[in-house]
């Protein structure tokens, strides 16, 4: 346990950026397996906006430092090319 004040204190705001971490981490892994299953699944406009929420979900947790902003670009770009490869399927 800690001794001092100032560790005390650090503990007490460890924990409450740690639940805003693993909430904001949480979003985006969501909106990116959502717009994984809609591209899978239907593609079309309803996968591009699930996508676009998922780009703006990686967004902000690199933004706000909870991701990596290159582990951000590496998902969006991973999203968009499934996204452009279903969408050149459908229309064959």
């Amino acid at each position: 346990m800690a001794n001092t004040r100032s560790a005390i204190k650090r503990i007490r705001s460890n924990e409450r950026k740690r639940v805003r971490n693993r909430t904001l981490r949480s979003h985006a892994r969501t909106a990116v397996t959502t717009a994984r299953t809609e591209i899978e699944s239907a593609g079309g406009k309803q996968a591009e906006a699930k996508v676009h929420e998922a780009i703006r979900q990686l967004d902000r947790a690199a933004e706000k430092g909870i991701i990596h902003k290159n582990n951000a670009a590496r998902r969006k770009s991973r999203l968009m090319k499934r996204l452009h490869k279903a969408g050149s399927a459908k229309p064959a």
